[in-house]
């Protein structure tokens, strides 16, 4: 399974973990960018994958088999900008003039900056967004070249916790059923191993639970696979405390039309491609799921059979 190291996709790393020994083991491979990522994936280098909310809707509108089974945790987004420009949150208009990143166009976060200028009444043109790898956000906007970035956490919270930057918009004050990553599969995985993909699903639904009852553990996982500080992980898992939700998997349809109608908005997808939205949806998988079982040992995510 292709990810990046993001805490959308905090299953992925707890699932490489947990199956270590299995009769089926995961191997997480962690991506530099997710159109690698698409690539990977189209071309069958990969069976599964999370990635960026969009990119699946552009797959399928190109005739690429994959299928929407999981939709990673939420709520872990942050547009941040550089403590000088001194703007508190809820203050996105003072951002009018300035150079704000993205991961990329394909992403939700371009389409939620969008949502912003719209609500406030402001022209796309008003900032001028960017795109930058994660990685390379809280640097650039440290020596300058950027004045706020917008994207999944740990990458935010790397400016705040070091006193670079401040919290301007979570993702979910402006858009309560956004979608950072999710978990595709190929359609002939599913045709061909439908319980191995079911078996991949309930065990990235309950590593989500896991996780959300056990923080610590889950960090240090997360510390190891990805490379990132666990202090850094903990202060993006708990701040503030209780923002990331673990059990919203189920994709809905409705979430992931609302996507589509804004990348129409954002001539990222043609109107007329709107059959791929119930065709890239498949929630049968994780709304079977069930928390039943979970202990502190990482191997109880592993689902039962």
């Amino acid at each position: 399974m292709g990810h990046m190291p993001v805490l959308s996709n905090l299953s992925c790393p707890i699932l490489e973990e947990a199956s270590q020994g299995a009769d089926v083991r995961l191997s997480a491979l962690k991506f530099s960018s997710f159109a690698e990522m698409g690539e990977a994936f189209r071309n069958h280098s990969i069976d599964a994958a999370f990635i960026i909310a969009p990119l699946p809707l552009v797959l399928r509108s190109q005739g690429v088999p994959a299928k929407i089974v999981y939709i990673g945790n939420r709520h872990e987004s942050t547009l941040v900008a550089r403590k000088e420009l001194g703007l508190a949150r809820g203050q996105f208009r003072l951002l009018a003039g300035r150079t704000v990143a993205v991961p990329l166009r394909f992403s939700g976060h371009a389409l939620a900056l969008r949502r912003l200028l719209r609500a406030n009444r402001m022209e796309e043109s008003a900032i001028r967004i960017v795109e930058m790898p994660p990685p390379d956000m809280a640097a650039a906007l440290q020596n300058g070249s950027l004045d706020a970035y917008f994207v999944g956490e740990p990458f935010a919270a790397r400016s705040v916790k070091a006193g670079l930057a401040g919290v301007v918009e979570y993702v979910e004050d402006g858009w309560p059923g956004f979608l950072c990553n999710v978990m595709i599969v190929h359609d002939d995985l599913i045709a061909r191993e439908p319980e191995l993909v079911r078996r991949l699903v309930h065990g990235a639904v309950r590593a989500s639970l896991w996780a959300g009852r056990n923080r610590n553990q889950a960090v240090a996982i997360a510390s190891r696979a990805w490379g990132q500080p666990n202090d850094l992980l903990s202060f993006a898992m708990d701040t503030p405390p209780g923002r990331i939700v673990f059990d919203r998997g189920v994709p809905k349809e409705a979430e992931v039309r609302e996507l589509f109608d804004e990348m129409v908005r954002a001539g990222l997808i043609d109107a007329g491609k709107a059959a791929v939205v119930p065709d890239v949806v498949d929630g049968s998988f994780a709304r079977t799921a069930t928390g039943e079982g979970l202990t502190a040992d990482v191997r109880s995510v592993l689902p039962p059979g």
